[in-house]
């Protein structure tokens, strides 16, 4: 299994990482004490275990009466499985991950202590709270992979039976948190908790892609037009775009094709649109949803991975 690659100390690419952890982790830990738990719900993970052993403790521990701190039982559950990855996975989980997931329960618990109510909701609505947390936490999740990170806990156990069943990890991974976000099901009783937790769940995933992948307003267009020549120089001079020639076949006629491959603006999705339809009304165009730009007139692939 190879290792995760490391940074130079105190080179600017080290400093750019472990800057998105602690701040990653410090949103994630946010959304979880001021959304997420005090609604009870369970949004997979170990901290979704943390938040119904927490519920289930109140009054166990003289020195914990309400219950088993979440960031402390995330951090002992985390720790076993890291070590039970790098036995079976192999040296796979770095430093990062470990930092990564110290602070979380560190900042968890620490801001819990500093409020006057560690239990109270930032806000009475659930539903309002599932957006917000389910945000918060996606952004800090998708900081801390922006640094080459992972994020440990259950994860770890997907990767595992993963390995032994050859099951799709991205399947696995949604089966663990579910099965997680059931407990809370079984341990609360009501219904109502792991639909709410579903919910945090999906708008953590997206907010995690948007993360990582931004918000993109480009449209990426492919373009099938006897007037290609035409079009090439609309593109070229008018709007300043590039494109690719990509040679095609028309499945019907047998007829070669010079097809289009180019990517826009939205604004200039609709001038490009406009002008083709004066010119060659017959034109095949399919307009494409973008989430990342790499490259020459965009953001380039070395800034990307190096964090400039």
């Amino acid at each position: 299994m190879a290792t995760l690659l490391s940074d130079r100390v105190f080179s600017k690419k080290w400093f750019i990482d472990y800057t998105l952890i602690i701040i990653g982790s410090f949103i994630l830990a946010a959304g979880f004490v001021f959304f997420i738990t005090p609604h009870r719900i369970v949004p997979g993970g170990v901290y979704g275990i943390a938040i119904v052993v927490h519920y289930l403790t109140p009054g166990m521990f003289s020195f914990w009466p309400d219950g088993i701190p979440i960031g402390l039982f995330g951090l002992i559950l985390n720790i076993p499985l890291t070590i039970a990855g790098i036995k079976i996975l192999g040296p796979k989980f770095g430093v990062k991950t470990i930092i990564g997931f110290v602070l979380t329960s560190v900042f968890i618990d620490g801001i819990t202590m500093m409020r006057e109510v560690g239990d109270a909701a930032l806000v009475d609505d659930i539903l309002l709270s599932c957006v917000f947390g389910g945000v918060l936490i996606g952004f800090g999740l998708g900081l801390i992979f922006k640094s080459r990170a992972t994020s440990g806990g259950s994860d770890i156990i997907a990767m595992i039976i993963a390995k032994y069943t050859k099951m799709q990890l991205g399947k696995l991974m949604i089966y663990v948190d579910s099965t997680i976000v059931l407990l809370g099901l079984f341990a609360f009783g009501d219904w109502a908790i792991p639909l709410y937790s579903w919910v945090v769940i999906y708008i953590t995933g997206r907010a995690i892609d948007l993360t990582l992948e931004g918000a993109d307003y480009n449209k990426a267009l492919i373009i099938i037009s006897n007037k290609h020549d035409e079009i090439k120089q609309k593109l070229l001079v008018e709007l300043e775009r590039g494109g690719t020639y990509l040679k095609g076949e028309g499945m019907f006629t047998g007829e070669e094709k010079q097809i289009i491959y180019t990517v826009v603006s939205r604004r200039e999705v609709a001038i490009l649109q406009e002008y083709i339809s004066q010119i060659d009304p017959d034109a095949f165009i399919t307009v494409m949803d973008t989430k990342e730009i790499l490259g020459e007139g965009f953001q380039s692939l070395n800034s990307k991975v190096n964090g400039n």
